[in-house]
C-alpha cells in the first residue's frame, strides 16, 4: 500500500454483495498477514495520516453533521471531530509502549521459563457505526483498530447520508482499500457484512439491531464488541444540589437533542424535592435554548421521520410537564419532560433516545435500587448528591457500564476509563489503551530455558515422581 500517494477508491454504483464483500475481507486478511501493519512505525504514521484526512475534510465534516442532525458547530466539533483529534494524539503518544512485549511472572512449576504476552491484530475488524455521533462513533473505533495493526471495512449509518458520503471520501482518498475501506447502504449492506468470514465485529446501535450481529457473527465464530443502549437512570437524592443538577441534567439529556446513548433515560427523583427539581430544570431549558427553542440554533433535530413518530408515540400530553411540542416537517421536538411517569408508561418501556425526560419520584432509596435493579442493566447511571453513604450505596449496589456522581455524561470523554456496557447494554470496552486492547489479541508465549529440564514430568511415572508432584503443586 502506498504511505506517500493518495489512493481514491473507485465509485461504484452497485451495493456489495456477499460475494464481493468477502472478496474485500480477504484482501484485507492478505494485507494484516503478509506483516505491513505489523511495525508499530507504520500504525503511527497511519494515524498520523488519518488525522491528516480529517484536518482537511473537517468544514466537510461539520456541514454534513448540520445537514443531517442539525448539529451546532461547536456540538460537532465537540464531541465529534475534536473527540477524535484528542483520541488520535492520546493514543500515538503510548502505542509504542503498549505494542511492547509484556513479561509477565512465571510460576515455579515452570523453572527455568519466562513468560511474555505479545499483542497482535485480529485481521479484518468491521465497523459498523450509527445515526446519532456518525462521524466519532465510526472513527474512534477505526483509531483502536489501526494502532493494534488491524485493516478495517467501515459502515457508516445511512441515516445520516452526508456524513456517510464524507466519511467514504476522506476514507477512499488517504487509504487503500486493502487496508481501510467503507461501504455504504442499507440494510442488505450491513447484512452482508456481518454474515462475511471477518476477524472482528464493532458494532454501536441499539439492542434489537446487536442481536441479529451477534447471530450472525457466531456462523463464523467472529468475536464481536457490541456497544448498545438501554434506560439508564439518573438518581437525584434530597441531598442534592438542585441548581447543579437541573444544569448538568438537563444538558446531558438534551445534548444532541437526546440521542446520546448514555444521555439519561429517565430521572427517579425524591418525592421531598421533586417539584423543586422540575421547576429549575425548566428554568434550565429556557436558559439554555430561550423561549422558543426551534429558532435557537443550539438546539437539533431528530435524524428523521420514522424516529419523530416514535419519539411522539410516547409522548402522554397529561403528563407533559414542558415540552411536549413538535414539527415533524421541520423534525423538531421540544426539549419535553413528563411528570407523574410510573414504570408501566410506554415511554418507560424502550430507550427514550430523544428529547423526552420522564421524571419518577422515590421515598424509599433501597426500593428504588432494587426497581433499578429488577431492569435489564443500564449502559450508564447517575447519580446527584452530597451524601458518602447514598453515593456508596448507589455504586456499589447496580450494575451498569459507567456512569457519574454529580455529572452526566462527562465519563465518556475520559481516555483513562474503558467505556462499554454490560448484560443487555452491551460486551466489551474501548477508548484510549482499551480500544488498543479490544482489537488486539492476547497472545501467550512461555520462553523455556534448553538449560533447565525437569526429567520428573516424563514418564515413566513412579511414586516419588507423584510426591514431588505433589509439593510442587499444592
Amino acid at each position: 500500500m502506498s504511505e506517500t500517494e493518495n489512493s481514491p477508491q473507485a465509485p461504484t454504483d452497485a451495493l456489495p454483495s456477499e460475494q464481493s464483500v468477502a472478496a474485500a475481507v480477504r484482501a484485507q486478511q492478505q494485507f494484516v498477514r503478509g506483516g505491513a501493519t505489523r511495525p508499530v512505525e507504520f500504525r503511527l504514521r497511519q494515524l498520523e495520516r488519518l488525522k491528516t484526512a480529517i484536518t482537511r475534510y473537517e468544514t466537510h465534516i461539520l456541514e454534513a453533521l448540520q445537514r443531517d442532525l442539525h448539529k451546532p458547530e461547536l456540538e460537532g466539533y465537540s464531541t465529534e471531530v475534536g473527540y477524535a483529534y484528542d483520541s488520535i494524539g492520546y493514543v500515538m503518544k503510548r502505542l509504542k509502549r503498549w505494542a511492547k512485549p509484556e513479561r509477565v511472572r512465571t510460576p515455579l512449576t515452570h523453572l527455568g521459563s519466562r513468560s511474555y504476552i505479545y499483542r497482535e491484530p485480529y485481521g479484518s475488524a468491521l465497523i459498523i457505526g450509527p445515526f446519532n455521533y456518525p462521524f466519532m462513533l465510526v472513527i474512534d473505533p477505526l483509531i483502536g483498530a489501526i494502532a493494534a495493526g488491524n485493516a478495517a471495512i467501515v459502515k457508516p449509518s445511512e441515516f445520516t447520508p452526508h456524513v456517510s458520503g464524507v466519511i467514504a471520501k476522506m476514507i477512499g482518498e488517504y487509504f487503500d482499500p486493502e487496508y481501510i475501506q467503507v461501504m455504504e447502504g442499507g440494510q442488505e449492506v450491513t447484512s452482508a457484512l456481518i454474515h462475511a468470514p471477518l476477524d472482528l465485529i464493532f458494532f454501536t446501535g441499539s439492542i434489537q439491531v446487536g442481536k441479529i450481529v451477534m447471530a450472525a457473527a457466531a456462523e463464523h465464530l467472529v468475536p464481536v464488541v457490541l456497544e448498545l443502549g438501554g434506560k439508564s437512570p439518573c438518581i437525584v437524592d434530597r441531598e442534592a444540589d438542585l441548581g447543579l443538577t437541573a444544569r448538568r441534567l438537563v444538558w446531558g439529556k438534551y445534548l444532541n437533542t437526546g440521542q446520546t446513548c448514555v444521555a439519561p433515560d429517565y430521572v427517579l427523583v425524591h418525592e421531598s424535592v421533586k417539584a423543586e427539581l422540575i421547576a429549575k430544570m425548566k428554568a434550565q431549558i429556557t436558559a439554555f435554548y430561550g423561549d422558543d427553542p426551534q429558532r435557537s440554533p443550539d438546539y437539533g433535530r431528530i435524524v428523521n421521520e420514522r424516529h419523530w413518530d416514535r419519539l411522539m408515540g410516547l409522548l402522554d400530553p397529561s403528563k407533559v410537564a414542558a415540552g411536549g411540542t413538535g414539527d415533524r416537517g421541520d423534525l423538531y421536538l421540544a426539549p419535553t419532560i413528563m411528570e407523574n411517569v410510573s414504570w408501566e408508561d410506554p415511554v418507560m418501556q424502550e430507550e427514550i433516545f430523544g428529547p423526552i425526560l420522564p421524571v419518577l419520584e422515590y421515598r424509599d432509596l433501597d426500593a428504588a435500587l432494587r426497581d433499578i435493579g429488577e431492569r435489564p442493566k443500564p449502559l450508564a447511571l447517575y447519580l446527584f448528591t452530597s451524601n458518602a453513604e447514598t453515593e456508596r450505596k448507589v455504586v456499589e449496589s447496580v450494575s451498569f457500564g459507567g456512569g457519574c456522581v454529580n455529572d452526566t455524561v462527562m465519563h465518556l470523554v475520559s481516555p483513562y476509563l474503558p467505556f462499554g456496557g454490560v448484560g443487555s447494554s452491551g460486551m466489551g470496552a474501548y477508548h484510549g489503551r482499551y480500544s488498543f486492547e479490544t482489537f488486539s489479541h492476547r497472545k501467550s508465549v512461555l520462553k523455556k530455558s534448553t538449560r533447565v529440564n525437569l526429567s520428573f514430568i516424563y514418564p515413566p511415572y513412579n511414586t516419588g515422581k507423584l510426591k514431588l508432584i505433589r509439593r510442587f503443586m499444592k
